[in-house]
């Protein structure tokens, strides 16, 4: 075995570009493949012969649905075309607060005066993006080295604090500039910040605060505004009760995701479940996250329902119940229906992973109150896999995104599904690069007696939501969301094998 590293940018930029064909050609690739197998001798003996053309399938495109913004900007309301916005003459619906902040420098490239100048810019676009973002840090901008960060980070930490403690003030941001080569530096800063510190931290790559574009500045805004506790859009249908089977009743959304360890971690080293949940109602937008380490490997998450016997009776707890209060409170309802979005596991233990993981959220409502019984939607959902969705016509324009691929709401449920369980094929994002590839989701369990077409329509909306980026993503958010944060928990395990606690003003303010 020959382990080969790309070191040079320029020939991982002319890999990706052969790699990302064009759908036609692409689809020419397939049949160029396929054809020589009829002429295969084995094949001939046994009958076999493959069409040199593909499925043709029925599909639809779903309508992509009206944002919703914040009253104070010029655009209240907006229909994204082919899956795409951006938040010109737009404000956050919900602004969120900096009011103190810093910037440390770790990139040497980045002079002192352009680190300096990319934070005015970047508190520029936070305040016209409806932030209220003071415009000067607590202390002037910091240069520093990449060794040492652990010790460099509590030293500064303490002398924001000497400021701002007899104030009665936190540090609400830490604005983090990094070498675009940064090896381990960036997981460092995250676990110091996040487990040690109860910092809310904003990572910024030197090739980009050179370039300044401001497309970068709203996506990095956004983040900002969504790790302080605001809201970067909504969907009217949400404001004005029309999301399917949501806005009617009480519910809460769950995404949930395993990380299992990579060649090379040592063997202490354990798998990651990550759940979050809605925190929101009838909006659902924001969501909050919570991770248990488990057994190397396993697939079933083990942490969403548990009994501790304590002696005197038995303590009931887990990731579902801690959901479940928190909506509660944030809410002041209870919620009615649960709709479980669950990153797929191998085709074999799907049966293990519903009946155990059903029982764990049964058991948990019930650890609430024994009649509390909510309706459970279990959705398992699939990215890895070799279905693609070509277009019928390359030629018609207002069928096929700019790239090629079929316009974002693409959705097949028939001939390529299952004959008799509910699935189907969505491709929610518009692809620029490449062959778009769709998501499946396969719904495992059904208490809220969804239709094929209420669950699409949900799923597509939900994915208008990222609060990341100003797009529609290819995955629903939730289930983003939970690979996101499993991977950022991977991050925190110590030499042990063992997961810190995350500082609660962190939990509380997002990651």
């Amino acid at each position: 075995m020959e382990v080969c590293e790309i070191s040079d940018a320029k020939q991982i930029s002319y890999l990706l570009s052969v790699a990302c064909q064009h759908p036609m050609d692409h689809e020419k690739t397939i049949l160029q493949t396929v054809n020589p197998y009829n002429e295969d001798p084995h094949a001939k003996e046994f009958g076999i012969t493959f069409e040199n053309k593909l499925t043709i399938v029925k599909g639809r495109v779903l309508p992509p649905p009206v944002l919703k913004f914040n009253d104070q900007g010029k655009v209240k309301e907006f229909l994204p075309k082919v899956g795409k916005w951006n938040m010109r003459l737009k404000q956050m619906v919900k602004g969120g607060e900096v009011n103190t902040w810093a910037c440390i420098n770790f990139a040497s490239d980045i002079t002192h005066a352009a680190a300096v100048a990319f934070c005015d810019e970047l508190a520029v676009m936070c305040v016209i993006s409806g932030m209220n973002f003071k415009g000067d840090p607590v202390l002037p901008l910091v240069n520093a080295k990449p060794n040492h960060v652990r010790p460099f980070l509590k030293k500064h930490y303490q002398r924001f604090m000497e400021i701002l403690r007899p104030l009665h003030k936190e540090l609400d941001l830490l604005i983090v500039i990094l070498p675009d080569k940064n090896g381990t530096l960036y997981g460092d800063i995250k676990r110091i910040c996040e487990t040690d510190l109860g910092l809310v931290s904003q990572c910024c790559l030197a090739k980009h605060v050179l370039k300044m574009k401001p497309q970068y500045l709203t996506n990095i805004a956004l983040k900002i505004n969504m790790k302080v506790g605001g809201r970067n859009t909504v969907l009217l249908d949400a404001v004005v009760g029309n999301l399917p089977r949501v806005s009617n009743t009480p519910t809460i959304i769950f995404g949930a995701d395993v990380s299992h360890p990579h060649h090379g971690e040592g063997r202490s080293s354990p798998s990651i479940a990550a759940v979050v949940a809605s925190q929101d109602w009838p909006e659902v937008t924001n969501y909050a996250g919570l991770v248990r380490p488990q057994a190397r490997h396993e697939e079933i998450i083990q942490g969403l329902f548990n009994e501790n016997d304590c002696g005197s009776g038995c303590i009931s707890g887990g990731m579902i119940k801690e959901h479940l209060i928190s909506f509660m409170r944030s809410t002041g309802h209870i919620p009615r229906r649960i709709i479980f979005y669950r990153d797929v596991v191998s085709k074999g233990r799907l049966n293990m992973v519903l009946e155990h993981e059903l029982s764990a959220i049964k058991k948990a409502c019930a650890s609430l109150d024994p009649i509390y019984n909510p309706q459970v939607t279990i959705i398992m959902v699939q990215k890895q896999h070799h279905t693609r969705l070509f277009a019928g016509n390359y030629g018609v324009g207002s069928t096929i995104f700019q790239s090629g691929n079929v316009l974002p709401g693409t959705v097949v449920d028939k001939e390529i599904c299952h004959p008799t369980d509910f699935d189907f094929y969505l491709c929610s994002h518009a692809g620029t690069k490449g062959v778009s590839r769709p998501v499946r989701y396969h719904v495992l369990w059904d208490e809220n007696n969804f239709t094929a077409n209420a669950l699409q329509i949900l799923t597509n909306h939900l994915c208008y939501t990222d609060a990341r980026c100003t797009s529609s993503v290819s995955i629903v958010p939730p289930v983003h969301y939970a690979h996101l944060l499993a991977s950022r928990a991977r991050l925190y395990i110590g030499y042990k094998g063992k997961l810190p606690d995350i500082k609660d003003n962190v939990k509380k303010r997002g990651m």
